[in-house]
Formats: structure tokens, sequence, C-alpha cells
């Protein structure tokens, strides 16, 4: 299955032009991420800790380390885990991508309220080398700082990668990297922005949000229009709560396979000064007269 990132309009660009951000996990917005309740024995002593990570290792199953969840001590709490945490940010970033190309809450929440965009992207492809599922649990998971001592295998990213079932609507993936390995290119909310090269032939398509600015759509139409990535409108359907998705351009190049333009996607072509400017003129003309014909009825 494909995989999707849901994107502001300009995000949607910046990834157009080659380049997406890798996070640090302390600017997600679960504040609960990666920060599972560690118990610490009154006896353990601090420097045997080894913050080891593995960015690309699956998790381990069973995961080392973890007590059960009815496990009930004056030791256990998170403290240590947001120290972790504070070091990784210092380490490492993360792409989440998804599984849902249809979800309402994350056009609202990451797509800035259906102005943005989805991107799909080809699993397959090697950028996405160590791919991996959240895990959603009704309960915070519980560990011994055991699994954290030295002289152990280095601990996968992925088994930190837990989150509460409220957001299992979003079927997350991650892919993991280096903050080393990443390029710095400013600062945003109190942390520094890191982003990497992502190949244009990872990108299966786009789909419009129903609100995108026309100048963003046009935007983008003249960015992907002589490439093999397909182009969509999610415009809303004429029932229940969803959107069809309207073909614009298939996985193919303009100048080998002519835009699809219809009455909802003609603006974008409107002010070209060649055929397809004289279609979508032609076609803005045809609906609003039709629009009249209506109304006068």
């Amino acid at each position: 299955m494909p995989l999707y990132k849901y994107l502001t309009p300009e995000n949607t660009l910046r990834v157009l032009e080659g380049s997406i951000r890798f996070t640090q996990p302390g600017a997600f917005n679960d504040p609960f991420e990666m920060v599972p309740e560690l118990h610490v024995p009154e006896d353990f002593e601090p420097k045997d800790i080894s913050i080891s990570f593995d960015v690309l290792a699956p998790r381990r199953q069973p995961s080392v380390g973890e007590l059960p969840i009815d496990f009930k001590s004056d030791h256990c709490n998170d403290i240590n885990s947001r120290k972790i945490l504070s070091s990784l940010n210092q380490s490492v970033g993360i792409l989440c991508l998804s599984k849902n190309e249809s979800s309402l809450l994350m056009w609202s929440h990451y797509a800035d309220e259906y102005s943005g965009a989805v991107i799909e992207f080809n699993e397959e492809h090697e950028f996405f080398t160590g791919l991996f599922d959240i895990e959603y649990r009704e309960k915070r998971p519980k560990k011994d700082i055991s699994s954290y001592l030295s002289g152990e295998s280095p601990i996968p990213i992925a088994e930190l990668c837990v989150k509460p079932k409220d957001w299992e609507y979003e079927q997350e993936y991650r892919i993991v990297r280096n903050l080393s390995d990443c390029k710095k290119v400013g600062d945003y909310k109190g942390f520094p922005v890191y982003v990497m090269d992502v190949p244009m032939d990872a990108i299966k398509s786009i789909t419009l949000g129903e609100r995108m600015p026309l100048e963003h759509q046009r935007e983008i139409w003249n960015k992907i229009k002589n490439t093999k990535i397909a182009l969509n409108l999610a415009a809303i359907a004429n029932w229940g709560y969803e959107f069809r998705k309207e073909s614009i351009k298939y996985n193919l190049p303009a100048s080998e396979m002519n835009p699809l333009i219809s009455p909802r996607t003609a603006h974008i072509f409107s002010e070209l000064e060649n055929e397809f400017g004289e279609i979508a003129r032609w076609m803005i003309k045809e609906h609003k007269l039709s629009d009249v014909a209506n109304h006068t009825l």
C-alpha cells in the first residue's frame, strides 16, 4: 500500500523542490511521544545508562525490558524518559507518514484546514528503508531501566514509538534518520529544522485540498506538469462526509497526455495562452451560463 503525507501548501512546494523535514520527537504534537514510564530501582546507578539507539532496526518481539501494565512501584515514573527524549532531540529526526489517504481530521490538522495537499509516496522506494508502523495502545508502556544498560545491543527507535489509541485513525508509519545525515535549514518553534533530499521518483501523486488557494494550485501544476507525478483535487462530494478525487493529470508528462480539465479544475489553466487555456475559459463560461439558466428556471 502507498504512503501518504498531509502537508501545508508551503511544505508541499518544499517537497516538490526536493527536501522534506525530519522532525525531532520533542517537536511533535503528542506530549507522550517516546516517554514511557521507567522503573528505576532505588539502588540503580545512573552511570550505567547507555543511550544507544538504532534508527533502522525493527522493534523486537517481545520488547526488551517491558513490564506488565498492572506493574506498580513508587520508583516508576517518566523522569528518566524525559531526559532520554532530550538527548534524542539532539540526535534523531523522524518522518511521519500515513496509510490513510482520506482522513478528514488529518486534512484539517496537518494540511492547513484543507488548503494544503496530500502527497502519495511509493513505499517500495529505497528512501523508505527502515519503515515501521506505530503501535497503538490503551495503556502507557512501562519499561525497566535495565533495558538501557551499557553493553546491550542498540535499542530500536521503533520500540519507543507507542501512542495512545486516540491517534489510531492516523494509521501512522515512520522512518528515522540521524540528524548528522540531515541538513539544518532554519529554526521553527524552538527547534532547529532538519531536512533530507527526497527523490522525485519516490512521489506517485499529489492531491490538492478543497480550499487550496488558486495561486498554489497553479504553482504545483507548473512544478509537476512535465513529470510522472499524477495530480488530483479532493473535491467535496455531493453526498456524505467525504471527498471525491477529481483527476487533473495522470502519471505521464503533459507533453505525452493532456490534462483533464473540468469545471471544478478549469481555473488552474484559465490564464494560459494555449489550447489548455482556451478549453478552460470555454468551460468556465459554459458553466456560468448553465448556472444562470438553472437559476432562471
